[in-house]
């Protein structure tokens, strides 16, 4: 598992993985070593769904491997919509994101998808992405129904998960509680031997 959520919670939305693990925080800096853009770049991986001026959310944040280069895709006038359990992975994104200066583009929320702090962004959200953390969540059926709430109409949904950690038969099971959720299938951006799926909320859904 990559950016954990902390097993994102016991409500709905955001509820908790399955065996109960918790990545530890400290994993985090080890997440953001600069041999992992070598074979998980996020400019290849999300720079083709990711414009300026986009609001995009990203639960199970960690530190912000995905983040930062998130927040640099949307530009000044976009959003970066962090949330991650572990206090101590977002105290770290939020220092990183200083250091970097990109605060101002990422909004990072301790807690899960249910905080009254995102119901502002409720149907607002152009794209979210979720790497390497569905495989965690107890409950995928609310989980990927609260990001479906979360989008706008005509908005995605990117989820990615590790070969090593999820077979196929269990990535496929994920895009089926997606699709029940009343996501559509876009594509599979890493082709036939990958583990991601492109989703979208159908444009003519109300919010």
């Amino acid at each position: 598992m990559a950016e954990s959520n902390e097993a994102q919670g016991q409500r709905s939305g955001g509820e908790a993985a399955g065996a109960g693990h918790i990545c530890p925080w400290w994993i985090g800096w080890l997440l953001l070593s600069p041999l992992r853009r070598l074979f998980e770049s996020p400019e290849r991986l999300l720079g083709p769904h990711v414009r300026p001026g986009m609001t995009v959310l990203e639960p199970g944040c960690g530190m912000g491997f995905f983040s930062l280069p998130l927040a640099r895709m949307v530009g000044p006038a976009g959003r970066v919509v962090c949330v991650d359990l572990q206090s101590r992975m977002i105290a770290g994104l939020r220092r990183r994101a200083e250091r970097a200066g990109l605060a101002g583009r990422i909004e990072a929320i301790t807690g899960t998808l249910d905080e009254a702090a995102l119901e502002a962004r409720r149907g607002a959200v152009d794209v979210a992405v979720a790497i390497h953390m569905v495989h965690e969540v107890r409950d995928g059926a609310a989980f990927v129904r609260r990001l479906f709430e979360m989008l706008r109409p005509g908005g995605r949904l990117l989820i990615v998960e590790p070969k090593g950690h999820v077979s196929a038969g269990a990535f496929e099971g994920t895009v089926v509680l997606a699709t029940a959720a009343g996501f559509a299938e876009c594509g599979r951006p890493l082709g036939p031997g990958g583990r991601a799926v492109l989703l979208e909320r159908p444009a003519g859904d109300a919010v």
